[in-house]
């Protein structure tokens, strides 16, 4: 682990042109219209989770395609009135987790809603999903979900996340404890990338955790780090010769600082600087295509992918409650 990117004064500069297709709102527009054409019928199941202070619930709703989609939702209990809620969303390879995962919202006096991501949760330590993705994609891949779809926007795995994304604002509007004003968006590295998306898409929510995001600036990113997933990509391509035009067509679709670009909310950024896996410069490309005036990023120099860690956490909270209660 070292300092392998640019130099920190680079990085706060560092705003790279944009490789945006011509057609991504329209794109995006049918996306939405073509998942809004399912009812949402967002469900809040009571669960005993042994739990004193807060009251659980087993979420779903239906994403894209009308499939179901599954999280916990966890509210304070105790409270006189509607509360703000964040909606969470998950790293990859990681799914909801269990209820007790998820209290540092609700201590705070806020709700949660922690969405899983389709398909993922089967592999990443204890932080078990419960969603399957019912649609494969096509063409051959490479292990993972990096390159599931891949040669077509319409069919690549993201489009699907997102849209899931995008309807979980919805559902956690839905509920009658929570504040629809008041509905904020949070995740790190995959879950700040989606979180990323779903604050271009909607012009609605009250304000973006963005931590170490995943799924941004991918050109940059397949250069300049081995690691995960980001490789996924290179292994396909090593073998897909020719491909290489396509796979990086579809990806502007999902791009993060595309969505950036067009973000009406205020975010709150975290990047670690000798993070390997989601590195600085994409971070901070993402971070400075933000269209919101107002924002901020917290570096942490001598840290990688866990980032600021708990310390964040306390940063966050104080953020919100301080600028955005």
């Amino acid at each position: 682990m070292a300092l392998f990117d640019m130099p920190v004064a680079e990085l706060r500069t560092y705003r790279p042109e944009r490789a945006e297709p011509e057609d991504f709102d329209a794109f995006w527009k049918s996306t939405l219209d073509e998942a809004a054409a399912h009812e949402l019928t967002a469900e809040f199941c009571p669960y005993d989770a042994a739990l004193t202070e807060v009251d659980v619930y087993d979420a779903s709703f239906a994403g894209w395609g009308g499939h179901r989609v599954s999280g916990w939702f966890v509210v304070p209990k105790h409270t006189s009135g509607p509360v703000p809620c964040v909606v969470l969303y998950v790293g990859y390879h990681r799914g909801r987790g269990t209820p007790h995962d998820h209290l540092v919202w609700p201590a705070s006096g806020r709700a949660v809603l922690v969405l899983d991501t389709r398909g993922q949760g089967a592999s990443g330590g204890d932080h078990a999903g419960a969603t399957a993705d019912p649609y494969g994609g096509v063409n051959p891949q490479s292990p993972g979900f990096m390159t599931r779809g891949i040669l077509d926007p319409q069919e690549y795995y993201y489009r699907r996340v997102f849209t899931d994304a995008v309807r979980a604002v919805d559902a956690a509007r839905s509920h009658p404890d929570v504040d629809p004003d008041r509905v904020y968006l949070a995740g790190g590295s995959q879950g700040g990338g989606i979180a990323t998306a779903v604050a271009g898409l909607r012009d609605d929510v009250a304000a973006a955790l963005v931590d170490v995001p995943f799924l941004t600036h991918f050109r940059r990113a397949v250069e300049i780090t081995n690691n995960d997933p980001y490789q996924e990509i290179v292994r396909f391509l090593a073998t897909q010769r020719g491909a290489e035009e396509q796979v990086f067509h579809t990806l502007s679709y999902v791009d993060g600082h595309n969505f950036a670009a067009r973000a009406s909310c205020p975010a709150l950024y975290s990047v670690a600087l000798m993070d390997q896996t989601c590195p600085p410069s994409t971070v901070f490309a993402s971070y400075n295509h933000w269209a919101h005036p107002d924002k901020s990023i917290e570096v942490y120099p001598w840290n990688s992918h866990e980032g600021g860690a708990g310390e964040h956490r306390v940063t966050q909270l104080r953020w919100l409650k301080e600028v955005h209660a």
